[in-house]
């Protein structure tokens, strides 16, 4: 029987490791398909306070995992298949290698972005193909780039873009935005930006770094190549909540709902980061938040004994 095990491995469930370590619970981590979540293939974070040079995100993930288990946290590379929280505790995790039975559990699955599913896409991520124009905006310092959306997120990470680069060309498959009108009117009155409606792009074009995307115009069906340093893709978010449908309550978008604890619907299963937070996703955020659901997982046990 262990006392917390801890789902996902970015900076929420590594933070949340440390904190239910110290207070000697010896939390499990499960660490999915990716250790270390996105931020592990991020090729620079820059805005994460106490580092001024900035670091790699591996160096970030490989820093959190050893604090986390020199307190004795136990990272377990492997990946849940199956819970069971329906009549717990104790809860029960089930992994491809084998089960856990768990007073306490804290979620930390994450978020994953959208993507275009096109030639070169996969290969160029964190090479010019980026999710997060906070995260890599400072790199295109003089350079052109390309946004592929038109929601909220596609205007606000555009036009923070602007303050880098030359040039921002918003690439969108309809013949307007989907963002608020505020967001609109900046975007519209920015002279860096420009716009390509009703059209996709087909692929992502580079040798060891984004250097044209190819599109086409869906009315027309006219193609062309345009050249450019870097593709943001801001075609929505989804929370990795599948193995939870039907246990866990979540928002209309599929994101867990929790209380000011941190505690989802179920009373000692606790989630943080991405998967319960579609307006920040910063790691920063997640790691604020881990900090919370780890502390309430202890307070909780604390009580119920």
């Amino acid at each position: 029987m262990e006392k917390v095990v801890i789902i996902g491995s970015g900076p929420a469930g590594l933070t949340a490791a440390l904190y239910t370590a110290r207070a000697n619970l010896q939390p499990v981590v499960l660490s999915g398909n990716q250790l270390g979540g996105q931020v592990s293939i991020t090729s620079e974070v820059e805005n994460y306070p106490g580092f001024p040079q900035g670091a790699t995100g591996p160096e970030l993930v490989e820093l959190m995992q050893k604090q986390a288990e020199k307190f004795g946290a136990r990272l377990v590379v492997d990946e849940v298949t199956q819970v069971d929280f329906r009549g717990g505790p104790p809860f029960r995790v089930t992994t491809h290698a084998g089960s856990y039975e768990t007073e306490a559990v804290i979620v930390a699955t994450g978020a994953s972005p959208r993507r275009l599913g096109v030639p070169g896409e996969d290969g160029l991520i964190g090479r010019g193909v980026s999710f997060c124009a906070t995260c890599d905006g400072f790199f295109f310092r003089n350079k052109e780039v390309v946004v592929v959306g038109g929601g909220d997120s596609a205007a606000e990470e555009g036009l923070f873009l602007t303050r880098f680069a030359n040039s921002v060309r918003v690439v969108h498959r309809r013949d307007e935005l989907r963002a608020g009108e505020t967001l609109k009117k900046r975007a519209f009155a920015n002279q860096k930006m420009s716009f390509t409606w009703n059209t996709v792009v087909e692929e992502i074009v580079g040798q060891g770094k984004v250097q044209a995307v190819r599109i086409r115009n869906l009315k027309t069906g006219e193609r062309q190549e345009l050249p450019t340093d870097g593709v943001f893709i801001y075609i929505g978010h989804f929370p990795n909540t599948d193995l939870f449908q039907g246990q866990l309550e979540m928002d209309a978008l599929g994101y867990l709902r929790t209380d000011a604890r941190m505690m989802t619907s179920v009373a000692g299963v606790f989630a943080a980061g991405e998967v319960q937070d579609p307006v920040y996703r910063q790691v920063a955020s997640s790691v604020g938040q881990g900090c919370q659901a780890g502390m309430m997982a202890e307070r909780w046990l604390a009580e119920r004994e």
